[in-house]
């Protein structure tokens, strides 16, 4: 009895050094990023450089704000075009689709989520960019040549669309089904129970959902390079050209880093988008449990 109750404190104790290992990780990361970042945040402040729009590596000036709004404006565009054609489809798989359809029509969603984001790229660059420039854009603007922060929102949200679609299926399959039937036998049709039952019981788990999908929308790379346009520009419509964080330094890590600070900027903005994410992600975590105690009480 006393050997197991020793096993027992040593595996308890191990799966804490374990998890403290993982959590260390980020922290491991933000450290590493901040002190690559120092030779530039002791030349030039903080707040300077998150709010200049000027960039000319070769003249020492490093003005973050066009791609910080490059990455605000790609990703917004992503969430508001995924989030509800995500939950749609969540909600007819689960509730509405026959089983036959359901068996084919999970593993579809699911095999979307698996296809290389090189691949999203280039359907972007020859589907999404020519639709944009010929027939979205002349309707608004007088010019774009496609290559936009829409064109980068809605590659984006085609790849984002089956993490929130998986997540929101299995939140909407944990809803008990006595709610549903005591809804139906008061007279509610299909939609209102959904509508007033079952989406209500089911917020905090696709708010859990569109924060995994920004995360990641925040990190992706190379798809969104290639669609667009990478000027750094600060963008003041849809139709033109942005430059995400993780755009600038994938396309300038490696190259051109013997000019002075380079190195330096580039993992300010690696440090940048780390910071983005946690702000995101903590202040995301406070809306659900805030919104989780409002619906418990």
């Amino acid at each position: 009895m006393q050997i197991r109750i020793i096993k027992d404190k040593i595996i308890s104790k191990l799966m804490l050094v374990f998890t403290l290992a993982s959590v260390s990780v980020l922290l491991v990361i933000g450290i590493g990023l901040f002190y690559r970042s120092l030779p530039l945040l002791q030349k030039i402040s903080f707040y300077h450089l998150i709010s200049s729009s000027i960039w000319k590596p070769l003249k020492g000036l490093f003005g973050f704000f066009p791609f910080i709004m490059g990455t605000l404006w790609v990703t917004g565009i992503a969430i508001i075009i995924a989030l509800p054609l995500s939950l749609l489809t969540a909600i007819y798989i689960v509730e509405y689709a026959p089983a036959k359809v359901r068996k084919v029509l999970s593993p579809f969603v699911n095999l979307l989520s698996g296809i290389p984001p090189v691949i999203f790229g280039v359907w972007g660059v020859l589907f999404i960019i020519p639709l944009i420039q010929d027939h979205i854009a002349p309707h608004f603007v007088e010019f774009s040549t496609g290559y936009s922060v829409l064109a980068g929102g809605v590659v984006l949200a085609v790849m984002i669309f089956p993490l929130i679609v998986s997540i929101i299926s299995e939140v909407l399959r944990t809803i008990p089904k006595e709610l549903k039937d005591a809804s139906l036998s008061l007279g509610a049709t299909q939609w209102e129970t959904i509508k007033k039952v079952i989406l209500r019981k089911a917020i905090p788990g696709i708010i859990a959902a569109v924060v995994l999908a920004i995360s990641r929308a925040f990190g992706e790379t190379i798809a969104v390079l290639m669609v667009c346009g990478n000027n750094a520009v600060v963008p003041h419509s849809v139709f033109e050209p942005g430059y995400p964080l993780p755009a600038l330094i994938a396309n300038n890590y490696g190259e051109m880093l013997s000019i002075p600070m380079y190195d330096s900027a580039l993992m300010f903005a690696a440090l940048l988008l780390f910071i983005i994410i946690l702000l995101f992600n903590l202040i995301s975590r406070l809306i659900l449990a805030n919104l989780e105690r409002k619906l418990s009480a």
